[in-house]
């Protein structure tokens, strides 16, 4: 999946959610459940909107670092937020060891990018 296409998906998917959390979920989950899937839609917009960059930079120079600060982005806001999304509705709370994992996986799509439009 191209990074333009992944970001508009995660966009959109980013505001359903948002919208639920807010509006279908305010009087079901905890409050502290609920502060948990907002902080996955807060992540899961701000890697949308990276992954719409990534694409973008993509479209003037085609690098394996852009390529792989794409993929980092993807998978690391699917683990991360993902996980997240879970642990809100009850998941196991052993499935928070898998949260870092996402956030790693982020932090290496920032560095990645960071390097890519450096050598560009």
């Amino acid at each position: 999946m191209s990074p333009l296409l992944a970001g508009a998906v995660l966009g959109g998917i980013g505001v359903v959610a948002g919208a639920f959390g807010a509006h279908a979920l305010k009087s079901t989950l905890a409050p502290e459940k609920l502060a948990i899937f907002e902080v996955g839609v807060r992540y899961q917009m701000f890697h949308a909107l990276a992954l719409l960059a990534v694409g973008l930079l993509l479209r003037q120079t085609d690098t394996a670092l852009l390529r792989n600060a794409g993929l980092a982005f993807l998978g690391g806001t699917v683990v991360f937020s993902g996980s997240l999304y879970a642990l809100a509705f009850g998941a196991p709370s052993w499935l928070g060891a898998v949260t870092p994992l996402g956030g790693a996986a982020l932090i290496a799509g920032w560095v990645l990018l960071a390097l890519g439009v450096r050598g560009s």
